[in-house]
């Protein structure tokens, strides 16, 4: 999901393209950053990153944005009416950052900066890795690989993931029974 650049930066995704609104161009956008209204201020270039070999790279400028209760539509320089708009759906907006860099919030952090971080139990066992973080509406998912191979999805909430130090490359989890398939094969039958 987020791919090297030269000179020392990563794309990070925040956003991906939804359903065309309208017959003007505009489009929903699946918000996948905490500041929406500066990284996609009227004006701001975003870098595209589309889900196949048919969306071209490239970069998409906002002309117009707005929030419709709480879903942000916005514009696009170049897209002037439903069909284009709905031939961007699927399109992850992209911004640089500089490789390392901090997000300024101590409970937030980079996608690229999560993944690769080995996941351990409060008692210090070994859960496995972190293969990539799912930003789905209810709440941001990370997807783990045990040590036996298994995919396991632990929700990314204070209550279960107390310790993140990424610094470290380490992430310390507290799983309620039967999150992880480990626990539930120690349940009795």
């Amino acid at each position: 999901m987020h791919e090297s650049v030269p000179g020392n930066s990563v794309q990070v995704v925040v956003g991906r393209i939804g359903r065309a609104q309208g017959i003007r161009g505009e489009v929903t956008i699946d918000v996948r950053t905490d500041d929406p209204d500066e990284r996609f201020a009227v004006g701001a270039t975003l870098l595209r990153q589309g889900p196949d070999e048919d969306h071209p790279r490239g970069t998409l400028t906002v002309t117009a944005a707005r929030w419709q209760g709480n879903r942000l539509i916005l514009l696009f320089a170049g897209v002037a009416d439903r069909n284009a708009a709905e031939a961007l759906r699927g399109v992850l907006l992209l911004v640089d950052r500089e490789e390392g860099a901090d997000t300024g919030d101590p409970d937030a952090f980079y996608d690229t900066a999560l993944t690769g971080c080995q996941v351990h139990r409060l008692s210090g066992e070994e859960v496995g890795t972190v293969q990539e973080v799912l930003h789905l509406p209810g709440q941001d998912v990370l997807v783990v690989r045990t040590q036996a191979g298994q995919e396991v999805l632990v929700p990314f909430v204070a209550a279960i993931v107390p310790t993140v130090d990424v610094a470290n490359q380490r992430i310390i989890i507290d799983p309620p029974v039967g999150l992880l398939d480990v626990d539930a094969g120690r349940r009795a039958p």
